[in-house]
């Protein structure tokens, strides 16, 4: 199975693929994040302890290897400032992607730059031709991020459980990007800036 480069770049932000040894800086960017984190992240109120960090980190090294999900921590400056990754859950021929941010980086354009890598990456992987960005409807710096780039809103789906999380509404925002029209306004920005 083909395989994502390890280490990703775009503009200010490095994404590389989680380490073993990542475990501390982990630990200590989500202990750091998550009067941040739990609005929005359903793990966050009840944060994962240093054994389920390791859990995640092993965990991350077998979908890596069986082709589910490729994870990354996000870096710039050299500083760990999140996590973002590929993943396989919404059926053949498609990826969605997920990120979050410690709340010192926010603001400066570095979720959407590694979005950006992420979608770059993702369309060079075979057989591949839509990603999504999933959000809460209460989330608009997802939404952010996914209009920057170009993503098309194509559903709002209520969420049978209804919110997972406590700042959401339990309305899932499916954005969508095709192949086709990645190329496309890849061409547009090139041409424009050359």
């Amino acid at each position: 199975m083909e395989e994502p480069a390890d280490i990703l770049r775009c503009e200010r932000v490095e994404l590389r693929r989680w380490r073993m040894s990542d475990l501390d800086a982990l630990e200590r960017t989500i202990h750091e994040s998550l009067d941040h984190l739990v609005p929005w992240m359903p793990w966050a109120s009840d944060p994962p302890d240093r054994q389920q960090l390791a859990d995640f980190l092993a965990r991350n090294q077998e979908q890596w290897r069986t082709g589910e999900a490729y994870a990354y921590a996000i870096t710039s400056d050299g500083a760990m400032t999140g996590s973002c990754g590929l993943y396989r859950r919404i059926g053949a021929g498609g990826l969605d992607i997920g990120y979050w941010l410690h709340p010192r980086w926010t603001g400066r354009g570095l979720a959407t730059m590694a979005a950006t890598a992420l979608v770059r990456q993702g369309f060079r992987l075979a057989d591949i031709d839509r990603i999504e960005i999933h959000h809460d409807a209460a989330n608009p710096a997802s939404g952010g991020v996914a209009r920057r780039l170009g993503f098309v809103e194509v559903g709002r789906v209520p969420v049978p459980t209804g919110p997972t999380a406590p700042g959401e509404v339990g309305i899932d925002v499916v954005c969508r990007m095709t192949a086709h029209r990645w190329r496309a306004t890849t061409a547009a920005r090139n041409r424009r800036a050359g």
